[in-house]
């Protein structure tokens, strides 16, 4: 697999047959396909259903063995543990569990990459700004829609920052403004150095995005090669101008018929749909015009932007706050720090002190009979006989 490893992904006579429980063939859903992804390019897998598209992802992510043929990505078998890590996908249903909400949910996988708790918490920021969901980060993914759940699994594909991204009909269930801000971000990304592996239906976002197609049909490849080359015509010339006149095209016509030629078409160019759209949208959210769903999506996450930084483990976070906390050699006069307040001596020194020798322990304490109170005799005389004093006195 030497000769694979200047490919992103390589394959030679992939066939994919899916057989009955006799082990009777059943279909053959991909065969003898032959295709090579080369680093930093958008690559379209195009066809019609059952053509074979998703099958070919799958064997490509190791969720399916091939019935014969070879597949490598990275150099390496899909079944390698070692470059999961350096891949992420989008399927074409998203599969996120309903009762967790969109920061729970980036925050799960994030876990799974190992991914510390503060990188966690920056790169989902990140994310869900950038596909315009933080207002509603809170919410439950089994309450969104269709698009803003294909929005959050975008954001799920890229949390680990791969370096081949594989999308299975990303702009299904997409507005016209959030499909144009995939499309830009898929070229930023390739820009970054990142590979995109693209399948969809949508012809019109391939065309935009792609730098080349793949036809399949029949678990066959039909056609393949860069977008421009597949839709150029060269029998055909195309000339734009300003606006002519009746005289002029009938001047124009003349000279072409005298070298053999005629006008196939005189129209006027047309604007894109997609573009009269988003014009509408932009004006609309200028006049800060509110809307229950996605808000307008922001700049890409700048974790994407770094192709030189490697995510930080826990070692590397501890080694960075240790040389943070060593002082950096003086290249220029320090300024003065300010006075540090110094404590009290004689706190210090209450502190340093030695602990005073500990006192004996007390003796137990003998209980003695409480004295007995005399009562005065002049009183119970008075309760028992109500003589007095003198009397007693007299006869004793």
């Amino acid at each position: 697999m030497d000769q694979d490893r200047h490919h992103v992904i390589a394959t030679a006579g992939l066939t994919k047959i899916f057989r009955d429980f006799w082990c009777r063939e059943k279909v053959t859903a991909v065969a003898d396909l032959d295709i090579e992804i080369y680093p930093k390019e958008v690559f379209g897998l195009l066809g019609p259903n059952g053509s074979g598209k998703s099958t070919t992802i799958k064997m490509a992510l190791g969720l399916m063995f091939p019935t014969r043929g070879r597949i490598a990505v990275f150099g390496h078998r899909p079944t390698d543990v070692g470059i999961k890590k350096r891949i992420g996908f989008l399927p074409e249903e998203t599969y996120l569990y309903p009762f967790l909400d969109a920061r729970e949910t980036l925050d799960y996988y994030g876990r799974l990459f190992h991914q510390p708790r503060r990188q966690r918490l920056q790169r989902i920021n990140m994310l869900l700004d950038m596909v315009g969901l933080s207002a509603v980060a809170y919410r439950r993914i089994g309450e969104y829609s269709k698009g803003m759940k294909r929005l959050i699994g975008m954001a799920q594909a890229l949390i680990n920052d791969p370096d081949l991204l594989i999308l299975d009909e990303p702009t299904s269930g997409l507005d016209p403004n959030a499909t144009r801000h995939f499309k830009d971000l898929v070229r930023i990304l390739v820009d970054r150095g990142k590979t995109v592996v693209l399948s969809s239906h949508m012809l019109a976002d391939v065309e935009d995005v792609c730098d080349r197609v793949c036809v399949l049909y029949g678990g066959r490849v039909r056609a393949m090669g860069a977008v421009g080359d597949l839709l150029t015509q060269t029998s055909l010339t195309q000339i734009t101008t300003d606006q002519l006149d009746q005289p002029t095209l009938d001047a124009v016509r003349a000279v072409l018929q005298r070298n053999g030629r005629d006008i196939k078409e005189v129209a006027a160019p047309r604007d894109r749909l997609e573009s009269v759209f988003l014009k509408i949208v932009a004006d609309a959210q200028a006049g800060n015009v509110k809307t229950g769903g996605a808000a307008p999506t922001g700049g890409v996450a700048e974790f994407l932007r770094q192709p030189d930084r490697e995510p930080l483990d826990g070692r590397a976070v501890i080694e960075d706050l240790l040389t943070a906390a060593q002082p950096a050699p003086a290249q220029e006069a320090p300024v003065a720090a300010p006075p540090v307040p110094q404590p009290q001596r004689d706190v210090l020194d209450s502190l340093v002190a030695p602990a005073p020798a500990a006192a004996p322990p007390p003796v137990p304490r003998q209980d003695k009979p409480a004295p007995v109170v005399q009562a005065d005799r002049d009183v119970l005389n008075q309760l028992l006989g109500g003589t007095d004093g003198r009397k007693d006195q007299g006869e004793a």
